[in-house]
């Protein structure tokens, strides 16, 4: 029995860092998104910016 108990103790503490780890994980992974978000929306303002200070200027090949 007492083997028993022990490996059950193990399984909860196992899955209470398995649930931190992965709550810490999501913060991460938010902070990304927004972050990504963030580059995406100034990108897109730089890319705005550049048009009309030089509207002439063909595009490069790569757009």
């Amino acid at each position: 029995m007492h083997n028993i108990e022990q490996r059950l103790t193990e399984l909860e503490v196992r899955s209470t860092f398995q649930e931190e780890t992965i709550s810490q994980l999501d913060q991460v992974v938010t902070q990304c998104h927004l972050q990504i978000q963030q580059l995406v929306k100034e990108n897109r303002q730089m890319h705005q910016m550049l048009r009309s200070l030089a509207p002439e200027t063909a595009e490069s090949p790569d757009e």
